[in-house]
């Protein structure tokens, strides 16, 4: 049976045909069994070579020499949407105490110097306490300070006298700078107590974790979340991707990414790689490489993405017509004259069009000759 006629038939083939063989095959197995010699061992022995056909007049398909295209390579990998660690922010809660009022929420977007919540903490009415004591320790000290300087300069005391007087003024001085400060840090208002703190954002951006809820306990010392909340600023992100060991070389710091969002597959946004990492996954043999990407409103955390990276140097592709290209069971082939009226079917990897001409990345090399249009030569092989 020629090359042709096995390809006829096993396009001709029909279901029902299969199944009848499987039944014979099932009987006659079923017969050797009860004569107690074991099932039968059918042996499949392929004749003639599949992927080569017979044309009578193979001058009638016009053959072309494929082109040879430079262009760099391309690779493809599957990564995940983080947020920037240096633009991720926690808010602490440096007063303990009992949460009394939450005005922002997990997801939230918030900006910069925004109320989140509010705390009521002893420490605030302790803080205050302290700042009253240096205050007034202060004006003590410095009306003796001034005291001792008009008795000094009248000789009624010794220089040592106006010295400790001085020396007591300074400490009173640091002790209410520190009283000061501490309200400031706690943000509290030394003109405005009050028994609650206000927390606020520190950056604008999203809030991406919550700690705290209604009536519950901030700070460290009532067994509370010293982190509020965590805030997020996405208008810059890292997407983070699996780059096997064999790749990595192909990659350089700084080197242009374009991002395809699963949600958005029309949408290509373009990143740079800044960190391939130092360690690879021991299971997989995977790098971890991070793309900064300028987020332009769209991509959100944990997003899926592909990222596509060109090499650094040009390769030589083939390119051939679009017509020279059969699409055949999710596959690209190409027919190559094979000598005495005989065509072979080539499996090809086909790449990106390039005008109406599309580039072939593995299979045959540039200058080899195909069939121009194996559309004709398909439906010519169907009819013999």
């Amino acid at each position: 049976m020629t090359g042709n006629a096995v390809w006829r038939n096993f396009l001709k083939i029909r279901p029902a045909a299969v199944c009848g063989l499987a039944a014979c095959l099932v009987i006659n197995a079923c017969k050797k069994e009860e004569g107690g010699t074991g099932p039968v061992q059918v042996q499949v022995t392929q004749k003639g070579d599949m992927a080569l056909f017979s044309v009578e007049k193979p001058d009638q398909f016009p053959l072309i020499a494929t082109e040879q295209y430079d262009a760099r390579a391309e690779m493809s990998v599957t990564g995940t949407v983080f947020p920037d660690i240096a633009r991720e922010i926690p808010v602490i809660s440096l007063a303990s105490g009992r949460v009394v009022d939450i005005k922002a929420r997990l997801d939230d977007y918030v900006k910069k110097g925004q109320l989140l919540l509010k705390i009521q903490s002893p420490d605030s009415s302790n803080a205050f306490d302290t700042y009253l004591k240096a205050r007034n320790d202060e004006i003590m000290n410095n009306k003796a300070y001034v005291r001792a300087k008009v008795l000094y300069e009248h000789g009624a005391i010794s220089q040592g006298m106006l010295e400790q007087a001085e020396d007591a003024e300074n400490d009173s001085l640091a002790d209410l700078k520190s009283a000061e400060e501490q309200l400031e840090t706690l943000g509290i208002d030394k003109n405005h107590p009050s028994p609650v703190v206000n927390v606020y954002s520190p950056i604008s951006g999203v809030i991406v974790q919550q700690f705290v809820t209604q009536a519950a306990a901030a700070g460290v010392t009532f067994s509370g979340s010293a982190t509020a909340f965590t805030v997020a600023d996405i208008s810059s992100v890292w997407v983070i991707c699996d780059v096997y060991e064999n790749d990595i070389p192909k990659l350089a710091l700084g080197q242009e990414a374009k991002i395809r969002l699963t949600a958005y597959p029309d949408r290509i946004i373009t990143g740079h790689i800044s960190d391939i990492g130092p360690v690879l996954d021991p299971q997989i043999r995977t790098a971890k490489v991070r793309i900064e990407v300028l987020n332009p409103g769209i991509m959100k955390l944990g997003m899926f993405v592909t990222a596509t990276f060109q090499s650094l140097k040009n390769q030589h592709f083939a390119l051939v017509p679009s017509p020279a290209i059969l699409h055949l069971h999710d596959r690209d082939w190409v027919f190559v004259p094979a000598g005495s009226n005989k065509f072979r079917r080539v499996e090809v990897k086909a790449g990106d069009m390039v005008g109406n001409k599309q580039e072939i990345l593995a299979g045959i090399q540039s200058g080899q000759q195909v069939v121009s249009n194996v559309l004709q030569l398909e439906s010519t092989l169907e009819a013999q």
